[in-house]
């Protein structure tokens, strides 16, 4: 099973990890912008040459968008970095990953210069947002909400830095805009928004990218899984060659009426699918034929 994480699971599985594993913030985001660099490299390889477009906001998502261009920047790319805000609102481990960015920041001020994204976007091979993370509440508003807009206008390939900016991490609802990711690096974990729709369809492909936490740390305190194919796989052991369709117990399907025999086939398929050796699905007398005809490989049993 898969940790699924609520904001606050995120926020407490963090002071977690600098306050009692003694890992720094910094230490975190640098391995958080380092992944999801690596990430798309591979994703779009080759990378170098390519025009890669870095939208940055002033707090920790947009500190792991300069730590992403940093890394991108070494690999050959062309690398671009926009700020909404100015630089000097930058604040805290954000700050001290925007410190060791050499290149240029171009800080996003006006209105004119939020729509001009979208030109810049359709000019990149790839746009990486950093825009908002996993804290926001409200929609988004002001020059990050046009930045948006404009983005998804442009059409050009997305990659999210752990959530699309814009959506709420606990909630399946789109409250405002949102970014439409080709491709998400979610950080340590899933986020609940991720697999709840329609949220998720803002996602794209979902890549986990560890950073650093040990795996017994990330999993405490977690109240939502996913659930894997391997955790599903255990309870349908091999069957041994000798067994019969008398080994693996009789189950009635009670279901169907005039009009709704598909319910009762899919039914009975169904009872078959899940290991049940022998199924009878009991019908109305007058529908028994149809459904008979629908599963063959189901007894049936008329119902006055």
């Amino acid at each position: 099973m898969l940790p699924v994480f609520t904001a606050a699971e995120m926020r407490a599985l963090d002071s977690r990890a600098m306050s009692q594993l003694g890992i720094p913030g910094p230490r975190l985001m640098e391995a958080a912008g380092a992944g999801a660099a690596r990430l798309i490299a591979e994703r779009f390889a080759p990378i170098e040459g390519k025009g890669v477009l870095v939208l940055c906001g002033k707090g920790n998502n947009g500190g792991d968008g300069f730590v992403v261009a940093r890394h991108l920047k070494a690999r050959g790319a062309r690398v671009r970095v926009l700020l909404v805000g100015r630089r000097a609102e930058v604040r805290g481990d954000a700050a001290q990953a925007l410190s060791r960015w050499r290149g240029r920041v171009e800080e996003i001020l006006t209105a004119a210069q939020a729509a001009a994204v979208g030109d810049a976007a359709r000019r990149a091979d790839v746009l990486v947002d950093g825009l908002l993370g996993t804290g926001l509440e409200g929609p988004a508003r002001g020059l990050t909400a046009s930045v948006i807009e404009a983005v998804n206008e442009s059409r050009a390939p997305v990659v999210a830095l752990d959530l699309p900016s814009g959506l709420n991490a606990d909630s399946a609802e789109i409250i405002g805009p949102a970014i439409r990711a080709r491709l998400t690096a979610t950080f340590a974990g899933w986020k609940r928004a991720l697999l709840l729709h329609p949220a998720a369809h803002c996602a794209g492909e979902v890549a986990v990218i560890p950073i650093g936490i040990p795996g017994a740390e990330v999993n405490r305190g977690i109240a939502t899984w996913l659930l894997e194919e391997a955790d599903i796989r255990r309870h349908f052991p091999a069957r041994p060659r000798d067994a019969h369709k008398g080994s693996y117990g009789h189950l009635l399907v009670v279901a169907g009426s005039v009009g709704k025999t598909g319910a009762a086939a899919l039914a009975g398929r169904a009872a078959l699918r899940s290991g049940a050796g022998l199924v009878t699905v009991a019908t109305p007398a007058s529908q028994q034929p149809i459904v008979a005809a629908l599963g063959m490989e189901s007894m049936t049993e008329p119902l006055p």
